[in-house]
């Protein structure tokens, strides 16, 4: 009973707080699509780092170095803008949003690619079995 009264005061509270910005945005604010650019390619190099450790070893890649020139950013300027965009749940959220569909986009071509690759090696196959079948059908009538 007494929680069917409170609960609408909490609800109220609750959304009034998340509204609130905790973080003042910081004077060189990454721009929010370019941040989620920059969260993309995080992704890719980190999972890069995870599928082929020698060929990012070799290449001496260092992921943060990397990105930073990349974006022609610093590190200070990197972490408060993620501490910014992470003090606003709702748009930080939308940011990883941006960032999962555009894996999952790339994802599906690479899937698409690789389908390609294995219809065409499944044509070859066919093509060089005809090959070998007609061959051998020719050999006796010589």
């Amino acid at each position: 009973m007494i929680m069917k009264r409170i609960l609408p005061f909490i609800f109220i509270f609750w959304t009034w707080a998340c509204a609130e910005k905790v973080v003042e945005p910081p004077e060189n604010l990454i721009p929010e699509q370019k941040m989620v650019d920059i969260l993309h390619d995080m992704a890719l190099l980190n999972a890069t780092k995870i599928s082929f450790p020698s060929i990012v070893k070799k290449n001496e890649i260092k992921t943060m170095d990397f990105l930073f020139a990349k974006y022609q950013i610093d590190s200070t300027q990197f972490a408060k803008s993620d501490k910014y965009y992470a003090s606003i749940p709702v748009q930080y959220q939308m940011i990883y949003e941006q960032v999962e569909a555009r894996l999952e986009k790339r994802r599906k071509i690479l899937e698409g690619k690789d389908e390609k690759r294995k219809d065409s090696l499944k044509a070859a196959k066919k093509v060089r079995d005809s090959l070998n079948k007609l061959e051998k059908e020719i050999k006796p009538l010589s």
